[in-house]
């Protein structure tokens, strides 16, 4: 595993490395720069901006200097927000994405689960074929949608929690169950499908043949094999839970770690979109590594090298 680990580690240098260059050749090649929407300046004023920032430098040395400061972790400053580096904003406002991610993320894995494995346990009844419907019309209605749907219903007409907002716990079940809803079809979906192929084994008839209860043939026999492809979507969802907090942050006004991408990538606060980028990259990288592990130890079947 320790090598597994290490090599894993050591593909992710040349991956970060490619990211990197994209990413700031790309915000370069855009129309616009981070001060052409500004007021304008005075050209002297303008040229001392850049050569504080060394946007005045030629681009392939703009590069290698931000390189440079990638290596040590220094992600520079923010051009938005005067004063302020990228390393202080991610700081301060990532913990609220990655709270309305957990949660988001409890809110899929709850009902997804549930659904699937009912699902499975009833296969093509009315309790199969309800929680699936259900599933798909998760599937089919995007974030955009839904948030305001809920917004409507629940904080407009029945007034039961508030439209936006961040200060109360009640503020946080609306987000969740936005940000949940299209993982939790997805989950319940693969649970489903990894729950009948594992209650159509040999040794689920010969548990169900000794007259043990569906509850001690889904708990005590069939969820290690079951929940393997929810193991294997788990790595790729829980980023995508956390990226897909950008919309819904949005939505309900939540001053989390996404609002500021989006700020940036429209202000064309060009360090600012880096690290966004790479930060994110590298959580991506990570939750892949540990998602590939737990599949392991829950299938002994498999092993590193492969």
């Amino acid at each position: 595993m320790i090598r597994f680990i290490i090599r894993r580690l050591l593909e992710t240098v040349p991956v970060l490395f490619i990211i990197a260059t994209a990413t700031f050749f790309m915000m370069h090649a855009a129309p616009g720069g981070p001060f052409s929407s500004e007021k304008q300046a005075p050209p002297e004023v303008q040229a001392r901006i850049n050569a504080f920032y060394g946007l005045d430098k030629p681009l392939f040395q703009q590069y290698l200097r931000q390189m440079k400061h990638l290596l040590t972790g220094d992600l520079g400053p923010s051009f938005k927000y005067a004063g302020r580096t990228v390393n202080e904003i991610i700081g301060d406002s990532f913990p609220v994405s990655a709270e309305l991610g957990c949660e988001g993320l409890f809110v899929a894995l709850l009902f997804g689960l549930v659904a699937g494995m009912v699902a499975a346990l009833k296969q093509n009844t009315f309790w199969d074929h309800l929680p699936m419907s259900l599933a798909m019309v998760g599937l089919c209605v995007p974030t955009f949608v839904l948030g305001p749907l809920l917004v409507l219903v629940f904080a407009i007409h029945l007034d039961w929690f508030n439209a936006a907002g961040w200060f109360f716990p009640r503020d946080r079940i609306l987000p969740a169950l936005t940000l949940g809803a299209v993982y939790a079809a997805y989950i319940a979906r693969l649970c489903r499908g990894g729950f009948l192929e594992v209650l159509h084994q040999d040794y689920i008839r010969t548990a169900r043949a000794k007259g043990a209860s569906d509850a001690r043939i889904l708990f005590k026999h069939s969820l290690r094999g079951g929940i393997l492809p929810v193991v294997s979507y788990l790595g790729p969802t829980i980023a995508g839970v956390l990226t897909g907090s950008f919309v819904v942050e949005t939505i309900f006004g939540i001053p989390g770690f996404g609002r500021f991408f989006v700020i940036a990538a429209f202000n064309r606060d060009y360090f600012m979109v880096m690290g966004s980028v790479l930060f994110y990259a590298v959580l991506v990288i990570f939750l892949n590594l540990a998602a590939d592990i737990v599949l392991v130890w829950l299938n002994p079947r498999l092993r590193f090298e492969e």
